[in-house]
């Protein structure tokens, strides 16, 4: 069940209405939108409470009470009409200007992730990404660098002014990670690993949602739920690919996903095409058709010397390409009526 409040109602009201919902035996939890506040009611709403819409509707300040039939209710577009607008650093993540994330998927050395970050800076990204934990399939393959990866990407980020995303594995290294990033990247593996959701939307930091690959849209929703639900509206999602039977590319990207998503739910969706195609080559092309279908923006992995790296080398971008796909991506974006930061001058 959602309040829909009247646009320009008085804080009275709308604590009144708090007050009359925790009454009920319900948790509210408070949208704050562009022009009006919605009101969601947290708890089971039986054929008896159902008779409760009567008497919230009655109350002042209140333009209509709906009920929700999602499983989703605080991510439903219902609860929250008006599109999100999730901020990251000076970064507004859902606004007119689109969102680009690049960096290396591993922070190998403090020399790369700063030359790095510089040029995905002069590039014209606005966002900088590099992995700290990293999982891996092989337990012998690269890890990361720990906490010494996050001094490095802190630093980078007082070099180039950009906020900085990383990503968290085990709920044992959230208070560190929190302290040096931005944001917060949930890898598509830990998308259902509903403990480290909990504890994620605890830290109030925004929060990028990668969707599993074996997970339905309705399964993505649900897991942003679980971050909502602690009091963190701050969630991006992101469409990386889903496993189907074909075997061209690592994953198929569903480019439809994007407009569904937008559909049922108020919160911005970008896209990762590296994750998606596993192949730098194709990386471009589906980030325009991404941004084309509506997305609020890309995450795509750059490296120096992609052939060299030490975690997902084949689909990583060498800088001169993210300057090519920033270049074609701000003529998609001035198309679907969305800005885009161009590469530097030299």
């Amino acid at each position: 069940m959602v309040i829909i409040m009247q646009a320009g109602a008085a804080e009275g009201e709308v604590e009144a209405v708090i007050q009359a919902v925790e009454r009920a035996g319900f948790r509210p939890f408070v949208n704050p939108g562009v022009e009006r506040k919605v009101i969601a009611l947290l708890g089971a709403v039986d054929a008896e409470k159902a008779e409760l819409v009567d008497h919230f509707s009655a109350l002042p300040g209140v333009e209509r009470v709906a009920l929700i039939s999602e499983p989703y209710k605080l991510a439903s577009r219902r609860t929250h009409p008006e599109p999100s607008l999730i901020s990251v650093g000076p970064v507004t993540v859902g606004g007119p200007q689109l969102a680009v994330i690049a960096g290396p998927c591993s922070i190998e050395s403090r020399e790369q992730m700063l030359h790095t970050a510089q040029a995905v800076r002069d590039a014209g990204a606005n966002l900088l990404r590099g992995g700290a934990f990293k999982p891996r399939t092989s337990p012998y393959s690269f890890q990361g660098l720990g906490v010494a990866g996050l001094e490095i990407l802190a630093e980078a980020r007082e070099l180039t002014g950009l906020p900085v995303i990383t990503e968290v594995l085990h709920p044992g290294d959230l208070e560190v990670i929190a302290r040096y990033v931005d944001a917060i990247q949930i890898g598509a593996r830990n998308m259902q690993n509903f403990r480290l959701l909990q504890e994620v939307g605890q830290t109030g930091k925004p929060v990028v949602l990668k969707r599993n690959p074996g997970c339905r849209v309705r399964d993505l929703l649900m897991a942003s739920e679980y971050i909502m639900l602690e009091g963190n509206p701050n969630v991006v999602l992101c469409e990386r690919g889903i496993t189907t039977f074909e075997d061209a590319t690592r994953y198929t990207m569903d480019v439809n996903a994007i407009p569904v998503i937008k559909r049922f739910s108020h919160l911005p969706v970008i896209a990762d095409p590296s994750h998606a195609t596993g192949d730098w080559r194709y990386v471009t092309a589906i980030s325009l058709g991404a941004l084309a279908a509506g997305a609020d923006g890309v995450m795509v992995e750059v490296h120096l010397d992609p052939p060299a790296a030490l975690s997902d080398g084949p689909q990583s971008l060498r800088p001169d390409k993210l300057a090519e796909l920033m270049r074609a991506a701000a003529r998609v974006a001035a198309a679907v009526g969305r800005e885009l930061p161009l590469p530097r001058e030299e």
